[in-house]
């Protein structure tokens, strides 16, 4: 079977990837072993403005329309919402933090982001923000694991989807690039944190890190906005919230943690006491694919150039992946330079 592209993973990256292509008209085969990912577990947050120092992130004037017509176009094609739109309340913890959330909402290029400042007090919504909070609009997050499954049946009835393990060594070079039964003209890898073990690209410099979320049910009164106080609280309904997520460098496997919940449950708890009594209904840990220079990991392998890589995301890819996923693709099919080119860690890092 001759086509276009073979990508290797069904996360969000690989996923909306291969949308963009078969949009385009491309003959694409996705290719993903069936097992949870890191993008069906992650939250899907969706925050321009971020750290303690309340950084806008980026090209988020770019990046936050993009994703919200991506988001908009899926929700059209399989009538059903994917993207939330919630504001968010951003709780400050120290005077440092309340000293950089004033600064930033009286800049002229951050006032689109931010509304109501709340001054410090007691109780603000049943909430202990002894130094205040500020609301920050155009926040939300994407419900990855509905849109992943819907993108996955779209692939099915395209003929678009393998279910299956991929063994780096079925992959053939000569007489012309080859897995299987498969001759793609390329093979782009959308692996997520498992690309540190690519025998083609590990030599990135990637930084993973573990992440730990909760969901937990209760009883209390919670205002309807995200909440971010070092740690994010998504209200998901009147019973169901999100908490998340702890940031882990050196245990880096898929087990939740005593210690992940632990401080999780303490850190809200000091937020709002009264979810102290909430239950633990799910705990799950996922593997962030962060990089050392925080940008995305995106083009050709350096010598092999029918493998190509589309990765690095980190926390930020449910904002980050779709305007990335038409620049790749304008650059798959119009052979020009791709954004984030991966060149950038040639001379340091590729062995040769």
């Amino acid at each position: 079977m001759t086509i276009d592209f073979l990508i290797i993973g069904q996360g969000l990256a690989g996923s909306l990837l291969a949308f963009e292509l078969i949009q385009r008209g491309c003959k694409i085969i996705i290719v993903d072993n069936g097992k949870e990912n890191a993008s069906q577990v992650a939250a899907g947050l969706i925050n321009p403005i971020t750290g303690m120092r309340l950084v806008k992130t980026a090209g988020i004037d770019t990046l936050l329309p993009a994703a919200k017509q991506c988001y908009a176009q899926l929700a059209a094609l399989f009538q059903r919402p994917f993207y939330i739109e919630k504001s968010m309340l951003r709780i400050f913890r120290n005077a440092d933090e309340l000293h950089y959330g004033l600064k930033r909402s009286n800049t002229a290029e951050y006032q689109p982001y931010f509304g109501e400042r709340i001054p410090g007090s007691p109780v603000i919504n049943h909430i202990n923000p002894p130094f205040g909070c500020l609301e920050q609009k155009q926040t939300g997050y994407l419900l990855t694991r509905p849109l992943l499954s819907c993108l996955k049946d779209f692939f099915i009835t395209k003929n678009s989807y393998q279910c299956a393990g991929f063994d780096y060594q079925d992959v053939q070079f000569t007489p012309c690039l080859r897995w299987q039964n498969i001759l793609p003209k390329m093979i782009i890898f959308c692996e997520g944190h498992q690309a540190a073990q690519n025998p083609w690209f590990s030599w990135l410099p990637f930084q993973l890190a573990k992440g730990e979320i909760l969901t937990l049910q209760h009883q209390a009164f919670l205002p309807d906005n995200i909440l971010n106080y070092g740690y994010w609280l998504i209200p998901l309904n009147d019973q169901n919230i999100r908490v998340g997520a702890t940031f882990d460098r050196n245990n880096l496997n898929l087990h939740p943690t005593p210690s992940g919940k632990d401080s999780l449950l303490k850190e809200l708890n000091v937020v709002y006491d009264k979810l102290s009594a909430a239950t633990l209904i799910k705990h799950e840990a996922h593997i962030r694919p962060c990089t050392l220079d925080k940008q995305p990991y995106i083009g050709q392998h350096p010598r092999y150039k029918q493998l190509a890589i589309f990765n690095g995301f980190g926390a930020k890819g449910s904002l980050q992946i779709p305007w990335y996923s038409q620049l790749f693709a304008d650059s798959l099919l119009k052979n020009s330079p791709p954004p984030c080119s991966i060149a950038r860690h040639y001379e340091r890092h590729f062995p040769g």
